[in-house]
């Protein structure tokens, strides 16, 4: 899931082979992103990012859940249009799939009903984000030879609204060359793991008063 201050507008979707999750959802239904707003299910939906199905059995072990509480969480999303039964298996082993493989939404450019909806959902995954990232930093404990592997930086640039539009869509492209080891684990390298990428990018108008640096100069 990602969120948008500053919507990008429509792209061209590549086409879809039969069984594959679409490209983007955009959430703008009020009702869908009340159904999201749950920690367990925004749980569910970041395991179908590495995974192409999922019972609730398996869930319920990932997750430290009891099988009856994800079995129902998943029907949850399943009801709203985020996933949908894959075929075959019964009850709790019944196998679910991922129907799109991006969810977006947006605070701006909502319905009056949906905006504050859209809001609390987005600082919901932001929270939880950041908590993540938080408890995986302040780890002492990382897989062996990971220990100088994981990073985390802060920089400050002078970008156009357009410009800003264009990195995030470089850095997402970036990421996008390895998307197929996702799906396909005969691709992925001895002692690759499941890495996750977080980065946000806003204006710092508070910092936009400050006087330019001056350049030195050779006499």
């Amino acid at each position: 899931m990602s969120s948008e201050q500053d919507p990008q507008g429509p792209r061209e979707a590549a086409p879809v082979q039969p069984g594959e999750p679409e490209e983007t959802l955009r959430l703008t239904d009020p009702k869908a992103m009340r159904a999201l707003a749950h920690p367990v299910r925004m749980a569910l939906l970041e395991l179908f990012s590495v995974t192409d199905t999922l019972t609730a059995t398996q869930a319920s072990e990932f997750l430290g859940e009891s099988p009856a509480n994800t079995a129902f969480h998943l029907r949850t999303l399943a009801k709203y249009g985020y996933i949908k039964e894959a075929g075959g298996g019964r009850g709790r082993e019944r196998p679910w799939t991922a129907v799109h493989q991006t969810i977006t939404v947006s605070s701006r450019d909502q319905q009056p009903q949906a905006a504050p909806v859209a809001k609390a959902l987005t600082n919901l995954w932001h929270e939880l984000v950041l908590d993540r990232i938080r408890r995986a930093f302040s780890s002492s404990s990382w897989p062996p030879g990971w220990e100088h592997a994981s990073q985390s930086s802060t920089g400050v640039v002078y970008l156009t609204p357009e410009e800003t539009r264009r990195v995030a869509r470089e850095l997402h492209e970036v990421l996008k060359r390895y998307e197929n080891r996702r799906t396909d684990p005969s691709l992925r390298p001895a002692g690759a793991l499941p890495v996750e990428f977080t980065y946000f990018g806003y204006p710092r108008p508070d910092l936009a008063g400050l006087p330019a640096a001056e350049k030195e100069t050779d006499e």
